[in-house]
């Protein structure tokens, strides 16, 4: 149960035309030019993001920028940025059609290649992240308590738990405030149980953070990682990366 990776914009409108949540995948992909070859993305070494003059709002960390969700956060100095075409998904295991799960564009990745596996046995390794947070554009949601409460619960199980709904276990959801001062809904979910028969498979554990962009639009930042690893981001990092979001206008004025 591995993130997909696509860097194609245009898949993104079909799929916002089409009415899916976003784009769907359950493995890795690099879209070049839409989601259909295996690979791993690589970010560029300089400015992978074109960030058009974004700094971070905490000392020493990344920004992360969404143009089109009008949305920006920071993470910290390890993590690796995507460019903002790039959207990271999951879907049900064996869909040939790749149906959405949910996905998320302009991640970022915490040791991306985290674990490597070949489960499918045809000699091509496929890779899982420790951890990674983007955001998105919410269409067809009609609060931000629904997000919060449905979004982190969809990315445990598209990417930790599958076929096991029950597996999947969420918290409250709250009334979050980031620094920035964006008032909205906070919501986590995490995995109890999973099995360890796979090499890569592990519980894990993600956050939404839901608001109103600038436009009015529903919109989310959410977090996805492992848990119960030694490596594992500790809430605490989650809570400070989600306090970081803000809202972005881009260099054109849009």
């Amino acid at each position: 149960m591995l993130v997909a990776v696509a860097a194609a914009a245009a898949v993104v409108v079909a799929a916002t035309a089409t009415g899916f949540l976003l784009l769907g995948g359950g493995k890795d992909h690099r879209g070049d030019p839409g989601p259909t070859t295996s690979g791993s993305p690589t970010p560029s070494a300089s400015n992978p993001r074109g960030t058009d003059g974004e700094h971070a709002t905490v000392k020493g960390w990344k920004a992360v920028v969404n143009p089109q969700a009008g949305i920006a956060f920071d993470v910290p100095p390890q993590w690796a940025l995507m460019s903002t075409s790039w959207v990271t998904w999951v879907s049900e295991n064996g869909d040939p059609e790749d149906k959405p799960l949910i996905a998320m564009r302009a991640p970022a990745f915490l040791k991306q290649q985290w674990c490597a596996s070949d489960a499918n046995r045809d000699g091509t390794n496929e890779y899982s992240p420790l951890a990674a947070a983007g955001s998105k554009v919410n269409n067809g949601a009609r609060s931000t308590e629904e997000i919060a409460g449905a979004d982190p619960r969809t990315w445990v199980y598209g990417q930790y738990t599958q076929p096991d709904k029950a597996k999947v276990k969420s918290g409250a959801v709250e009334s979050f405030t980031t620094q920035s001062g964006i008032t909205g809904t906070l919501g986590t979910a995490w995995s109890v149980g999973v099995e360890k028969s796979q090499k890569c498979a592990t519980d894990g554990k993600a956050w939404t953070f839901a608001f109103k962009n600038a436009q009015g639009d529903l919109v989310s930042w959410s977090f996805f990682g492992a848990k119960g690893v030694s490596e594992e981001v500790p809430d605490a990092t989650v809570r400070r990366i989600a306090a970081t979001v803000r809202l972005y206008k881009d260099s054109s004025g849009s």
